[in-house]
């Protein structure tokens, strides 16, 4: 069954694929006034986002089970890649299985709106499952590092994530202007373009480190800059999409624009650890699955029960 998207979600998908019309002009701009310049990675960046805006608009048009899908598929590679870098032990990877076999079982609660066996599954039932399964190994040398490490990649790649899944499912009576798919639209454009503007604003105006130390790139300027984007974004978006009000749109404003920056630097915190510059190369231009999705690892959850406590 088709996913029914209200006429604002429909002409904000439209706004968003002018957006990336006039990127791709710009980018052809640039190669033709600058031939001494490479612009490689930034062709390859707007190109990745046509095919991932491509992919997450086709599953929003045709049914809610698609996007669901999508996102568990999401999942899954986010938490390959993510056990792909981290140090495990051979004894885990029969601890694994049960990791993978996590991301269907969650997202079956999604799909059928299960939401108090959805909010517990991950950070209870899987929180005890993982260590007991290593006890029963009988592997006792690395043992904390382990399942620290396992389960806090369960919270950041599927527990995290899903909650942007189960917007989908929410009652569209709690948001008549555009109902599970607005929500969901709200949280992902506003997230990205978070990301982008921080970039920019650091560009342009960034001075002062925020975290030299784990990513030297962040400046008050990006960040400053940032959130105030995220703020008029989500008010110029919040009445075709959400039930917000003026002051509700302000919070989540902020709360995408503060808390998107803390999810990309948990992860530059992650790769600094590991020696490594990016999670992977399967989005060329961007790097990883962990590496576009670091933002939306933090602003998922929070915007999530944000919605559900003021208009559920």
């Amino acid at each position: 069954m088709g996913s029914a998207l209200t006429e604002s979600v429909r002409w904000t998908m439209g706004g968003v694929l002018g957006l990336l019309v006039v990127a791709s002009v710009v980018v052809v701009v640039l190669r033709r006034r600058r031939a001494e310049s490479n612009f490689t990675e930034l062709t390859q960046r707007v190109v990745s986002w046509w095919i991932m805006t491509g992919i997450f608009f086709g599953a929003m048009i045709v049914s809610r089970q698609a996007s669901v899908a999508l996102f568990a598929l999401v999942s899954f590679l986010a938490l390959k890649e993510y056990l792909s870098v981290i140090p495990t032990r051979r004894a885990d990877r029969r601890v694994l299985f049960y990791a993978y076999l996590a991301i269907p079982i969650q997202y079956y609660w999604v799909s059928i709106e299960w939401y108090g066996l959805f909010v517990i599954f991950v950070p209870v039932f899987m929180f005890l499952v993982i260590p007991l399964r290593m006890v029963l190994i009988g592997e006792t040398e690395g043992f904390l590092r382990a399942v620290g490490t396992i389960h806090w990649g369960l919270m950041t790649t599927l527990f995290s994530i899903s909650h942007a899944a189960y917007l989908l499912v929410l009652p569209s009576e709690g948001n008549p202007a555009g109902g599970g798919p607005g929500l969901l639209l709200f949280l992902m454009v506003i997230t990205e373009l978070n990301d982008i503007s921080q970039y920019c604003w650091g560009k342009a105006f960034g001075r002062r480190k925020v975290v030299p130390n784990v990513s030297p790139n962040k400046t008050w300027g990006g960040l400053v800059g940032g959130i105030a984007t995220s703020v008029a974004l989500s008010l110029a978006l919040a009445p075709w999409l959400t039930p917000f009000n003026t002051y509700e749109a302000i919070s989540v404003g902020l709360l995408i624009g503060l808390f998107g920056f803390v999810g990309d630097v948990t992860i530059s915190a992650l790769k600094r650890d590991l020696a490594i510059k990016d999670s992977g190369s399967i989005i060329p231009g961007h790097g990883g699955i962990l590496d576009r999705i670091d933002s939306l690892s933090y602003t998922a959850p929070l915007f999530f029960h944000f919605v559900h406590y003021t208009h559920y």
